[in-house]
């Protein structure tokens, strides 16, 4: 997801680049590349070859949801012990027995999945620009108070 607000923060300055998002965010750079190579085949990102080439998004940050994003890089969204297949109790598998607190955790999951999907990358792309605009403020508030 970081290295996503990365991406979308720099649009429309240009591709960027892998080894700039992996010095930047201090995320391995073969990691990244398994993992813009999902987010290409999805059609979150589109990547521009030859120099001065990188990535960018190839959808509007407002059109693309977190849950779009953990989907495309194969994240698992799941807090059942199953893996949702409601057979919880490794003996009983054949039975197809649910432990006690599956609805819970099933539950839990259709929640997570529709926050998620309510979330843009837009969203946190704006979270992230009034957080560097509010750490300014304190950084110049400290130099003025260190010169008065």
């Amino acid at each position: 997801m970081t290295a996503m607000i990365d991406l979308a923060l720099r649009q429309g300055k240009g591709p960027v680049t892998l080894s700039g998002i992996s010095q930047r965010q201090a995320i391995s750079l073969s990691y990244l590349e398994q993992l813009f190579g999902k987010l290409r085949r999805h059609e979150i990102v589109e990547s521009i070859r030859g120099p001065g080439g990188g990535y960018s998004l190839a959808r509007r940050a407002d059109k693309v949801t977190v849950a779009d994003i953990i989907i495309a890089v194969d994240e698992p969204l799941d807090a059942t012990q199953c893996g949702g297949k409601e057979h919880c109790h490794g003996a009983d598998a054949a039975t197809g027995a649910r432990c006690m607190t599956h609805e819970l955790w099933a539950t839990l999951n259709e929640k997570m999945v529709d926050y998620l999907d309510s979330v843009s990358l837009q969203d946190l792309v704006d979270q992230q620009r009034q957080k560097n605009a509010e750490q300014n403020v304190m950084v110049m508030h400290r130099n003025h108070a260190a010169l008065g």
